[in-house]
């Protein structure tokens, strides 16, 4: 029997994130995950050096190259719609769910503890706290080009995520967003 969890995992790149919104540059899910990887493994390492955090930069990384692996099989839905009403909340939670187990099940058994955690999300809460901060600081990055590119229509999604990072009690975020957030809208001519 073929085992088809990576070939799965390489169509992360047909998935595309903000569904509701017109975008100047479409972002799939696997350019995501990819800036959630390294944005986790920033915060765990500034989270560590700076801070004494514990959190280990490559299971930051790890787990946020996974984190959203069951919308391969989902979809991606978008946030005001996943988060707006408890009950599609909990339904798309639920689904969330089977979707990540029948991930792993694409994978031989003796290797799917090793998987499970991260497509699962099943990690430790100062760990999962990094990488949910990571995700939201991609989104809010996105928000960001968007606006720099002219699309106001990312403007209250910026406001929003901006909001939603301002609210996550995290040194390493702050940190961050202090010493690293002005940069990312520059140009590479404004760089120089």
């Amino acid at each position: 029997m073929p085992y088809n969890f990576f070939a799965l995992i390489a169509r992360m790149r047909y998935i595309d994130r903000w569904g509701l919104m017109r975008n100047t540059h479409t972002e799939n899910i696997q350019e995501h995950s990819h800036m959630v990887a390294v944005l986790a493994h920033a915060l765990a390492v500034i989270g560590k050096e700076k801070f004494g955090s514990r959190v280990d930069p490559g299971q930051a990384a790890i787990a946020a190259l996974y984190h959203d692996a069951p919308e391969i099989l989902t979809g991606d839905l978008p946030t005001p719609v996943k988060y707006d009403n408890p009950a599609i909340r909990d339904a798309y939670k639920a689904v969330e769910t089977v979707a990540a187990d029948k991930l792993l099940s694409l994978l031989p058994e003796e290797l799917r503890p090793a998987f499970g955690p991260y497509v699962r999300e099943e990690l430790e809460p100062e760990l999962l706290r990094v990488v949910k901060a990571a995700d939201k600081l991609s989104a809010h990055l996105k928000c960001l080009e968007e606006q720099k590119a002219g699309n106001a229509e990312f403007n209250q999604a910026a406001d929003q995520t901006r909001a939603a990072l301002e609210d996550i009690d995290l040194p390493a975020l702050r940190y961050f967003m202090e010493e690293f957030l002005p940069g990312f809208t520059l140009t590479l001519d404004e760089l120089q």
